[in-house]
């Protein structure tokens, strides 16, 4: 192996692992840990205490997550013949790589919203700021799986069809 596929698949592999971190602990923030909190502590203070926890130390994760893919990306990009620069949309594969980038920035914006500006709301019902960052957390998940399955398109668009 020629360490130029080294240095593509390193890039590739960081690509998908920050993938991974950033939309799969959203799943299972969102379909396990949020469930589970609630089922044993109800909707009171504790579920809130542990979830803005757990938000906390998985924030770290995910802007980490949101950089590496940032320049993972720009870098896998240099790679890809059918990237003709962000949002494009003169073939079918810049328009799904375009969507998907789309998506991406709302995913960004959403993350920012949810950890940064409604962690500082003061002033409005607790309940209410609870009820938002969980609506943004199952909004973030439904664009996070978009984002995959926009990205198993373009790798098919990509000529990334297995033989046979």
């Amino acid at each position: 192996m020629v360490s130029r596929q080294i240095v593509f698949a390193l890039v590739t592999f960081f690509h998908d692992f920050f993938t991974a971190v950033w939309i799969g602990g959203l799943v299972v923030l969102g379909t396990t840990v949020l469930p589970s909190a609630v089922k044993v502590f109800g909707k009171g203070p504790e579920t809130k205490k542990l979830m803005d926890a757990i938000q906390k130390r998985l924030s770290v994760f995910i802007y980490v997550s949101i950089v590496g893919l940032w320049v993972t990306g720009l870098l896998l990009s240099q790679r890809a013949p059918g990237f003709q620069g962000l949002f494009h949309f003169g073939t079918p594969y810049a328009t799904v790589l375009s969507l998907k980038h789309i998506l991406v920035l709302l995913m960004v914006a959403v993350t920012v919203i949810r950890s940064l500006v409604l962690g500082r709301l003061s002033g409005q019902p607790a309940a209410q700021v609870e009820k938002l960052k969980m609506a943004l957390l199952f909004l973030n998940m439904a664009l996070g799986v978009l984002v995959l399955l926009l990205s198993g398109f373009s790798a098919a668009l990509a000529g990334g069809l297995p033989a046979g």
